[in-house]
């Protein structure tokens, strides 16, 4: 394990020097400008970090303060009871920091929770300004840097010198932080590139550009398609020493004897996946940006990159070429045009693409070598910050003069139409019950089963979505076997079935396709008396029987029409004195009902003559109550 990182290393390390050779890194800067005191103002150079959001296109006023502890910034500034969140009516806290002791993304996470509105790094060392970069795979520091939200830029020690003395003799400092030229405009359409890699095991940094692919592509698209931009994607690779070139290690990293290379994904030559396995996806996904911009429709490669990261990853060990031809064909692309630009990773020569590719990695005109990964690249000029939506679009956009910005630019409310104009976006569609899988959104295009009249259909979204749930046999059958005969229609989809396509009684076959009518008759299922007659009919079966005999299928046999009568005619007989009872019983008591009414009220009106009842009023009496 130790000989295969000292190799790797070594690797590296030749890959660095053939670029420092041939070309330089360039820092990307902007402008500070300080208006207040007079004894330090004027225009400074900085450094843009290469973390947090930096406001591309735009300025940011405010003052500079500097901590009187934790002026490193490596510790959380409110053990320290320290805050710099602007009172209304203030200006934005600049927060003035030192160089060292910890990551540069850490101290501006720190003065960002401390209420920051964006950190200056003094160096510590009188050197020309570098870029402050994130921490390789950390784990930790993952969970921080992508919630970094504010800029950051590094200053010359000096400069940080005469701000601490200005700031320490009581002066209020104000400073201005410019974006506007970082990006240069010199046209009305912006170019710019990625360079990117179709390594998905390589750590934060992979996860980020993953992430980002799949979240700028809509707005990506909708730049191209409208000529706003000119898109160009690029890929890093490096060369093997010419001593190593027969080595375990060249042969599993590279193509083309030693030529092109790219290290192990898991860093480990005994198990999964080989670094020639990336080059060889990296070249496939160079050719497909080559034929769709031969077509005409080159904003396609980023529905092919998202596709191959979500249904090819190494993860699930489908990162191949079956997967990846799967992701050629749903789009509708010419393989054989792809296989065929690719050429033969295996031939002693050049492969020409690839060859442009590190010829390209070397820095011409004002844009430097490309070392860091992934790398955004503006109008020839490095893109520093976030990788992120948002910030990647405001920097695209700082490249348009201004008055002159696309409308996306100016607002969220953009979608592609992918799913209409090109071959259902690579999505699932059934054209018989004119339902799609493909859903178009600012991010582009996305592959999801839909929910049709309260139906929802479950699967990958790609190849396959089924109907499922109550009502799912109302769209096309459920996706099952249907059949309609003599005027009778059957169908394999049944709502209660989970899913599951069943054929009906009468049927065998997978319920999906097919659904063959069973012979009752040949595979002796019914209608097998001695007696019986057996005639196979569609999706059942017709049984007679022999001289006066009746077929009962429920018993599967045959009896006497004579028997058969007498049953029917005692039965009739049963039937009609059961009514009569009915009807007897029933008259018997309306009889008793009606006389029973009739004897209450003749007993009422005989006892009415000899005594009051309580609801009639008391009887005159005629006999007088004197007795003179």
């Amino acid at each position: 394990m130790m000989a295969t990182k000292l190799f790797l290393g070594f690797m590296l390390l030749s890959c660095f020097y053939h670029q420092s050779a041939m070309g330089r890194f360039v820092v990307e800067k902007n402008s500070l400008t300080v208006s207040s005191p007079e004894s330090i103002k004027g225009n400074h150079d900085t450094a843009i970090g290469n973390f947090g959001i930096p406001q591309y296109g735009g300025s940011m006023a405010g003052t500079v303060s500097y901590p009187k502890e934790n002026r490193k910034g490596c510790r959380e500034f409110n053990e320290f009871g320290i805050s710099f969140k602007a009172k209304p009516g203030t200006l934005p806290a600049f927060v003035l920091l030192d160089r060292g002791d910890c990551f540069f993304a850490l101290k501006v996470w720190n003065a960002q929770n401390a209420g920051a509105s964006a950190v200056l790094v003094a160096d510590d060392l009188d050197e020309p300004l570098i870029t402050m970069d994130t921490p390789e795979e950390d784990s930790a520091s993952s969970k921080y840097i992508e919630n970094i939200t504010i800029p950051s830029a590094l200053i010359s020690k000096t400069f940080g010198e005469s701000l601490k003395k200005s700031l320490s003799s009581g002066e209020m400092v104000n400073v201005n932080l410019d974006w506007r030229e970082s990006v240069p405009h010199p046209d009305d359409r912006v170019e710019y590139e990625l360079w990117t890699n179709s390594n998905d095991e390589c750590g934060i940094k992979c996860d980020m550009l993953m992430d980002f692919v799949k979240n700028f592509k809509g707005a990506a698209q909708i730049l191209e398609k409208g000529g706003y931009t000119l898109f160009t994607p690029h890929y890093i690779t490096w060369y093997c020493p010419q001593a190593f070139t027969i080595s375990k290690q060249c042969k599993s990293q590279c193509i083309n004897h030693g030529r092109y290379c790219a290290p192990d994904p898991e860093q480990d030559f005994s198990q999964g996946y080989e670094g020639k396995d990336v080059v060889i996806e990296n070249l496939r996904q160079l050719c497909v940006f080559k034929v769709v911009n031969e077509t005409k429709k080159p904003w396609v490669w980023w529905d092919y990159v998202t596709d191959f990261q979500i249904r090819c990853p190494m993860k699930e060990k489908k990162y191949n070429k079956d997967c990846a031809d799967g992701v050629i064909n749903s789009l509708g692309l010419d393989l054989r045009k792809i296989e065929k630009c690719m050429g033969d990773p295996n031939a002693d020569s050049d492969n020409v693409l690839l060859k442009e590719e590190q010829d390209a990695q070397i820095g011409k005109g004002s844009r430097g070598d490309v070392t860091i990964l992934p790398t955004l690249v503006v109008n020839n000029r490095q893109y520093r910050g976030k990788l992120e939506k948002g910030a990647v679009l405001k920097a695209i956009c700082a490249g348009f003069e201004e008055t002159t910005e696309p409308a996306a630019c100016l607002s969220d409310d953009v979608e592609t139409n992918e799913c209409l104009e090109n071959h259902n976006g690579g999505c699932w569609q059934d054209k018989i019950a004119n339902v799609t899988a493909c859903k178009d959104t600012f991010r582009g295009r996305v592959c999801e089963c839909p929910l049709v009249d309260g139906v929802q259909f479950k699967g990958d979204g790609y190849t396959h979505c089924e109907a499922s749930g109550p009502g799912r046999c109302k769209i096309n059958n459920g996706g099952c076997w249907h059949d309609t005969r003599n005027g009778h229609s059957y169908s394999a989809c049944l709502d209660s079935a989970n899913g599951k396509c069943a054929c009906p009684p009468g049927f065998k076959g997978d319920g999906v396709k097919t659904c063959e009518d069973i012979d009752e008759c040949k595979e002796k299922k019914a209608c097998q008396c001695p007696e019986c007659s057996c005639k196979n009919t569609w999706g059942s079966y017709d049984c007679t029987c022999s001289g006066d005999l009746l077929y009962m299928r429920d018993h599967d046999t045959c009896i006497s029409k004579r028997v058969a009568e007498g049953k029917s005619a005692w039965s009739a007989v049963w039937v009609i004195l059961l009514v009569l009872g009915v009807l007897a019983g029933s008259a018997y008591l309306v009889y008793k009902y009606r006389l029973r009414t009739y004897m209450d009220s003749e007993i009422r009106a005989i006892m009415a003559q000899y005594m009051p009842l309580d609801n009639q009023n008391e009887v005159p009496n005629h006999v007088s109550g004197d007795r003179a």
